[in-house]
């Protein structure tokens, strides 16, 4: 999946999932497989967690296409390298590292550079990189991203960091185009499948819902 092709998916999906920590393949496999029957079909997974990269390609591996599948917590040039080398949709990193945003550019790859002030989200802008990653947005609150956004609203936004239903949709209506949904959404890799679901289901409607206003 190309670069437009990965920014439009998030674009059109509004809610991001990601997994840090105990999602290895199996775990990984099974949370996708209640999400994208809720109509959310969009993950990452990061670094820090087990087994990422082979979590990355099982979710690559059992729904192709129809899935958008990225990597998150990426810190250097050599780790960007390898988990586009799995294939990664998408990188995604805390921070703005240069060198990083455009080892993933040259490549054609998403890039979606961490940014926590206008100055950081302006210059992985002028770079080229045409998603910045709010983070941790949830901390600073919605106003925070209406003071941002107020100038900045040609770039497009995902918020992420300490996000729940109802701030994320208070970040919807505030301009974003996408939330970055880690614990709130899918746990620590022991939810149920009825926690998994309910939870997406809330979610998937407070976007809606905030999108129809």
């Amino acid at each position: 999946m190309d670069s437009s092709s990965a920014l439009k998916a998030i674009n059109a999906s509004g809610i991001v999932a990601g997994m840090r920590g105990a999602f290895p393949p199996a775990v990984a496999l099974g949370v996708a497989d209640v999400l994208m029957n809720e109509g959310i079909h969009v993950f990452e997974l990061m670094m820090n967690s087990e087994a990422p990269i082979e979590a990355m390609r099982a979710l690559k591996t059992e729904f192709g296409a129809e899935a958008c599948v990225g990597m998150g917590t990426v810190l250097d040039v050599e780790t960007a390298h390898a988990v586009m080398d799995a294939g990664a949709d998408f990188v995604v990193s805390p921070a703005f590292q240069p060198a990083v945003v455009r080892a993933v550019m040259e490549r054609g790859v998403l890039m979606g550079p961490g940014a926590a002030t206008p100055s950081e989200a302006l210059a992985a802008w002028d770079m080229g990189a045409p998603l910045i990653k709010l983070f941790p947005i949830g901390a600073l609150g919605v106003d925070y991203f209406r003071a941002i956004f107020g100038p900045l609203n040609h770039m497009a936004f995902m918020c992420n960091g300490a996000l729940n239903d109802q701030n994320a949709r208070e970040f919807i209506l505030a301009g974003a185009v996408a939330c970055g949904m880690g614990p709130w959404l899918v746990g620590d890799g022991a939810w149920s499948k009825s926690q998994l679901r309910s939870r997406a289901r809330i979610l998937v409607n407070a976007v809606e819902s905030a999108r129809g206003e």
